[in-house]
């Protein structure tokens, strides 16, 4: 079959298109990402970022606030530009609600999968902690070393550690129950 007229020649590069421009403008029309909601409902779009950031409290350059003046103890800041007056801060509501939401302790939320969960329960019902046994198993599927299979066991007992404890303590009474 004969090629379509035309296509094996290479195209030119236009050298007079400017894609600096073109790049920048897609930029400057998007609107500022806000992540943290306190900032975002207090947010005024027709204020600059700096005065929107005095307004709460908040730092635009973190290089110009890392030594923190007594100033900015009493919620008074030096508007940076415009003049030397000071601008009190007029929505401190924001960086109070930051701090509670900081200082709440951060909730654990790391699990184990439900299939390493049951291989570990089967192996300890089934051999206790004789790893050596363990890697023999025909339900080792993965063929792990007794020392894997030893610290699959410790990140089991780390991450539940009351179930771990219910689980050893049952064994004990189906031993003693047996002898």
């Amino acid at each position: 079959m004969p090629k379509a007229k035309g296509k094996g020649r290479r195209q030119k590069y236009s050298y007079n298109l400017n894609r600096k421009r073109l790049y920048r403008s897609a930029r400057r029309r998007a609107a500022p990402r806000i992540a943290c909601s306190h900032i975002r409902h207090a947010w005024d779009p027709t204020k600059s970022v700096a005065q929107n950031l005095a307004e709460m409290g908040l730092a635009e350059d973190p290089n110009k606030a890392v030594p923190i003046p007594k100033k900015m103890l009493g919620m008074e800041v030096e508007s940076s530009g415009q003049g030397q007056g000071k601008r009190l801060v007029r929505k401190p509501y924001v960086v109070t609600e930051m701090e509670y939401e900081a200082s709440l302790p951060e909730k654990k939320s790391n699990t184990l999968s439900r299939d390493l969960i049951d291989y570990v329960r089967y192996m300890i019902q089934n051999h206790g902690e004789n790893y050596k046994e363990m890697a023999l198993d025909e339900k080792n599927y993965y063929q792990d070393t007794p020392k894997q299979i030893k610290r699959k066991i410790n990140v089991y007992k780390n991450f539940y550690p009351e179930e771990y404890k219910d689980l050893i303590s049952s064994l004990k009474q189906e031993k003693m129950d047996v002898q």
